[in-house]
């Protein structure tokens, strides 16, 4: 069982933008990890052949179990997830795998971080794309480093 409280350490995380204004220059940016950085953590605290996930669709809404052998017996926790405008049922295999896996404790820390705001390249006006800039107007193209830098934090 104490094994199991290393699942809520802190792991290596990204940032992405949350959403771009429409009323000024500036996005809100939230940090994550993706699918494979919870699979690298299950993976290290309880070794790939104690851990399983699974899929289902309940009511039009795909939930994700993740399956921890403990003591000899399977334990499940299970959660729902949301579609990506990207790739719809991608997006919603990955997001559900992910809450599932912060129900383990995976990433809980994520949570407790407050949300990072940026300077754009213009108000989110529908009217050509909007990019993250720096302090000298140049786009940016690692947010991560970014936000990073200019916290002072090596994540």
């Amino acid at each position: 069982m104490e094994q199991l409280q290393e699942l809520s350490k802190k792991v290596p995380y990204q940032w992405r933008v949350q959403a771009f204004s429409k009323n000024k220059p500036a996005a809100s940016c939230v940090p994550y990890i993706d699918s494979r950085d919870v699979m690298n953590v299950l993976d290290e605290i309880v070794g790939r052949e104690n851990w399983q996930s699974d899929y289902k669709e309940v009511c039009g809404s795909v939930y994700a179990g993740i399956g921890i052998k403990i003591n000899g017996e399977w334990v499940w926790k299970w959660d729902c997830g949301s579609e990506s405008t990207i790739e719809k049922e991608k997006g919603a295999a990955s997001d559900s795998f992910k809450r599932a896996a912060v129900k383990w404790g995976v990433g809980r820390f994520l949570y407790d971080m407050s949300i990072r705001y940026v300077k754009t390249n213009k108000v989110n006006d529908n009217k050509g794309p909007c990019y993250v800039v720096d302090e000298n107007g140049n786009q940016v193209y690692d947010l991560t480093k970014y936000i990073n830098k200019s916290n002072g934090s090596n994540n």
